[in-house]
């Protein structure tokens, strides 16, 4: 398929710069991929579509995912945690202003960081960035890795325990570069921008679509007999990047680490074998089980690093049913999407979300996308 399939006009107004006040009160669309059937709205006994008391529409929200799966049905979720990866410091004489994005440390005893630099002209290797006035937080620029990347050597003597806590403290939450330009990032998008789950660190941009459970939904997912396996990608800065070729088969994704281990192998495999469904949560989740699944169609453990690149034509192997959010234009997630539920059935949906004032980001709305 060629990227300008993939293209259509997001006004701003559309684009989530805030979550909903509780993370399961987004709206829920929900796609039947085998009919084609869309469902937007809540419906009576009858199948008459709801309406308030001002005779509008009443919305499915994120929490009503729950009316479409049974007892012994499983979803796969990614329990990477995302740390503080954007600093603000200065460069040494001139005080000019730089925003240093962490990526991952590349040696710990040597406090080795690869990260990108905003703006990247004015930073060479040997300059020094200072984190806080008169602070003991100082990094030399070692090596230029891209346009943008540079691999910083961080000059803080101490444990190593310590220095993460430290470096951790100055950055702020890695909101992405369509919400940061329209606002700040706060104390609060912290713990808002993670997913409840949340427990291997390495993340530098949430799993988004985990954001939307809710420990209420859990627990009613839970007591509903819904199995939860947990398997982690560490989300990187991949699908973010615009891709630059028409034609799709010419783009590289970056590399991401994933690790799925054998307990969430086995409640997946007993899922399939049992002909129960099989949910993946978030696109980051589908690129992984994806990565890791065998030619068996079973689960696989795995240890190691994807940069699986999934569009349309494209057979999914592992799950059948898909829940993520409505994205941006030419995304890699919004492929994913229309690989999932066909290109036709995935851009009718995205036109309704456009069309009825659907959010769309990673703190917009959501697509489910049933194998029926």
């Amino acid at each position: 398929m060629k990227l300008s399939q993939f293209k259509f006009k997001l006004p701003e107004e559309l684009v989530a710069l805030e979550p909903p006040m509780h993370r399961d009160e987004c709206r829920l669309m929900v796609l039947h991929r085998k009919s084609g059937k869309i469902e937007m709205t809540k419906q009576d006994e009858d199948g008459n579509d709801l309406k308030d008391e001002e005779g509008n529409p009443v919305y499915l929200q994120f929490r009503d995912i729950l009316n479409y799966f049974d007892e012994d049905d499983t979803f796969i979720f990614n329990d990477t945690k995302v740390f503080p990866a954007r600093l603000y410091g200065t460069k040494e004489k001139t005080d000019a202003k730089i925003e240093v994005f962490l990526l991952r440390e590349l040696n710990r005893e040597l406090r080795l960081w690869d990260v990108l630099v905003e703006p990247a002209r004015k930073i060479r290797i040997g300059n020094k960035l200072f984190f806080e006035e008169d602070g003991p937080m100082v990094a030399e620029v070692i090596d230029n890795t891209t346009s943008r990347g540079r691999t910083l050597r961080f000059l803080y003597d101490c444990p190593h325990d310590e220095f993460k806590r430290e470096l951790f403290a100055l950055g702020a939450a890695p909101l992405p570069r369509y919400i940061i330009d329209r606002r700040p990032a706060t104390p609060e998008d912290m713990d808002i921008f993670q997913t409840i789950y949340a427990k291997n660190e390495g993340a530098v941009t949430a799993p988004a679509t985990g954001l939307h459970f809710s420990r209420e939904l859990l627990k009613r997912m839970e007591i509903r007999g819904i199995n939860f396996a947990y398997i982690t990608l560490h989300c990187g800065l991949g699908n973010f990047d615009a891709i630059e070729v028409e034609d799709l088969t010419k783009h590289k994704m970056s590399s991401e680490q994933m690790f799925i281990g054998k307990e969430a192998c086995d409640i997946v495999n007993r899922t399939k074998q049992a002909e129960h469904r099989v949910c993946v949560v978030g696109v980051s989740t589908a690129r992984a089980t994806e990565t890791a699944v065998g030619t068996d169609g079973l689960l696989k453990e795995f240890e190691g690093w994807t940069n699986k690149f999934i569009f349309p034509p494209y057979e999914f192997s592992m799950s059948n049913a898909l829940v993520a959010n409505f994205y941006h234009p030419e995304s890699p997630m919004m492929m994913i999407e229309a690989s999932f539920g066909g290109y036709d059935n995935v851009y009718e949906c995205y036109m309704n979300a456009l069309k009825n004032g659907y959010k769309f980001g990673c703190f917009g709305d959501a697509l489910l996308i049933v194998d029926d």
